[in-house]
């Protein structure tokens, strides 16, 4: 049991229970290594089967995130040190992840996701499986991986697919920060309440009178959350995604990363966007100053993850994964951002326009044969 993860459950009316799972590391942001991962699925898949348990929260520790992500620090460690221990050890950190949060996509209990402050990466990953997820007036959301040389893993072929018009792939492509308005425009949240709520929220469940029936629960849940959502509503902020979807559509429009890259690096020379639109300017810098490779992985997920089932998009982002951290990049991008903090990566292709196409489809070759993929058994 790892003690970075808080595990607790609270007596209800009728003599059920609420099982709740704190992350427990507000000086790293919450941020998740494998013993939290794995402290995680082992409490999850025991309360899935236990009758006392009516409904799951997830939750982070401090005001600051829920979670900001995986701690890929020790990842970076191993492969710069051995790469044959770093791939071992890169199989089993993201194969444990994603076994996670597949669980928590298919889990038939009612998981009340409290996604305030940071929510980034990994932290979207628990996320956007539970049932009912909640967004905050502190929500600060993204996938930030053209940063560090990744990709949109723990779902992203799957989520940012099934986000309006165009607006996954420029979420993917940029790393852009998204807000409470955004999650529930973009679909990857349920509700916005307050997060001087939550207390309020976690009484109003614990006088619940549960059901065995889990669905007769996700109802309860949904009724609640509802309530509490209509006192808060007034305070919801304006999605940025909404606001700029035309926008969006418009620099989307292209039949290839080079025509995008061209076109938006004219708007950045030229300052075709409004001088005070800081939001829209960063974003399209994420993409241009990104990592090139990671551009291009996200443009093939995005196309590739369109019509896999759960299950197989979660293979296809382990496969991804673990190339990620054989091909340099991500090596490269974790020492500058997040190790050394110089901020300046040498990425192994300076723009997107040097990237071979055949440099791209290396990430996405599998490393094991199809039944001894680490990930078969995923249902």
């Amino acid at each position: 049991m790892s003690d970075a993860i808080v595990v607790s459950c609270l007596s209800c009316e009728g003599g059920q229970q609420i099982g709740v799972l704190t992350l427990n590391r507000p000086s790293s942001l919450n941020a998740i290594n494998q013993p939290m991962i794995d402290c995680l699925y082992e409490q999850l898949l025991a309360w899935q089967h236990d009758e006392r348990i009516a409904c799951i929260i997830l939750k982070g520790e401090g005001d600051k995130s829920f979670c900001a992500g995986g701690d890929v620090r020790q990842l970076f460690t191993a492969l710069s040190e051995d790469l044959k221990l770093g791939q071992k050890e890169a199989e089993q950190f993201f194969s444990h992840e994603y076994r996670l949060d597949y669980l928590i996509h298919t889990y038939s209990k009612p998981v009340v996701v409290w996604g305030h402050g940071i929510v980034m990466g990994g932290g979207l990953g628990l996320m956007v499986g539970g049932s009912h997820r909640v967004v905050t007036e502190t929500t600060r959301m993204a996938m930030p991986e053209m940063a560090i040389g990744l990709y949109p893993d723990v779902g992203g072929s799957w989520f940012l697919n099934r986000m309006p018009g165009k607006t996954g792939l420029f979420c993917g492509i940029t790393g852009c920060a998204l807000n409470a308005g955004d999650a529930l425009y973009a679909g990857l949240a349920d509700r916005f309440l307050q997060h001087s709520m939550q207390q309020e929220v976690i009484d109003a469940l614990r006088l619940s009178n549960w059901e065995k029936d889990p669905e007769a629960n996700h109802a309860i849940v949904s009724k609640i959350l509802r309530r509490f959502a209509k006192a808060a509503e007034t305070l919801l902020p304006e999605s940025n995604l909404q606001q700029h979807s035309k926008q969006i559509q418009r620099l989307m429009d292209h039949d290839n990363l080079v025509e995008i890259y061209h076109d938006w690096l004219h708007y950045e020379s030229t300052g075709s966007w409004d001088s005070t639109d800081s939001w829209l300017e960063k974003a399209i810098k994420g993409f241009l100053h990104g990592c090139p490779t990671t551009a291009y992985l996200v443009w093939e997920q995005i196309k590739r993850g369109r019509h896999l089932s759960l299950p197989e998009v979660f293979q296809m982002e382990l496969t991804l994964s673990v190339q990620c951290c054989l091909h340099g990049d991500l090596v490269e991008g974790v020492r500058s951002r997040l190790v050394d903090k110089d901020n300046n990566p040498k990425w192994r292709y300076t723009t997107v326009l040097d990237v071979p196409k055949d440099w791209v489809e290396t990430h996405f070759e599998s490393l094991w044969p199809t039944d001894q993929h680490p990930l078969a058994s995923l249902a």
